[in-house]
C-alpha cells in the first residue's frame, strides 16, 4: 500500500516540475484595483501571487479557446452520419492555425536552447 501512495507522490512532483520547467517569466501593466483583487484572493487562497495569476491566465485561456464561436460557411468539408460538416469560416481557424505556428516556433528555440546549453555544458 506504501509503495501506491510513494509512486502517486513522485508522479505529482513529476508533473510540477514539468509544469515548472515549462513557464515563462512575463512582464505587463495591471491596474491597481485587479492587482488588490489577486492580492486578496492569493491571500484567501493562501498562495503566492504570482502562482494564483498563473491559474487564473491559464484558465481563462482555456474557456477563451473552448468559447469561439463556430461560424458556418457553405464549404462542405466532410459528411457525417449523412449530414453535411460546413467549414468553420469564424476566429477559430485563425486561431489555431497562428496557435500551431507559435506552438512550432517555440519548440524549434525551446531544442536551439537546449543544443547550444549542451555545448556549453561540453566545452566546460
Amino acid at each position: 500500500m506504501a509503495n501506491v501512495h510513494v509512486s502517486r507522490l513522485l508522479e505529482e512532483l513529476e508533473r510540477k516540475a514539468h509544469h515548472k520547467a515549462t513557464l515563462t517569466d512575463v512582464t505587463f501593466p495591471i491596474s491597481t484595483e485587479d492587482l488588490i483583487r489577486i492580492e486578496a484572493l492569493a491571500s484567501v487562497f493562501d498562495m503566492d501571487k504570482h502562482e494564483l495569476i498563473t491559474s487564473l491566465l491559464h484558465t481563462i485561456l482555456q474557456e477563451v479557446e473552448t468559447s469561439m464561436p463556430y461560424r458556418q460557411g457553405t464549404k462542405v468539408i466532410r459528411i457525417e452520419d449523412g449530414e453535411p460538416i460546413y467549414e468553420d469560416i469564424g476566429l477559430t481557424p485563425r486561431y489555431l492555425a497562428i496557435k500551431r505556428k507559435l506552438e512550432k516556433a517555440h519548440a524549434a528555440s525551446h531544442t536551439l536552447d537546449t543544443e547550444k546549453s549542451t555545448l556549453k555544458s561540453m566545452a566546460k
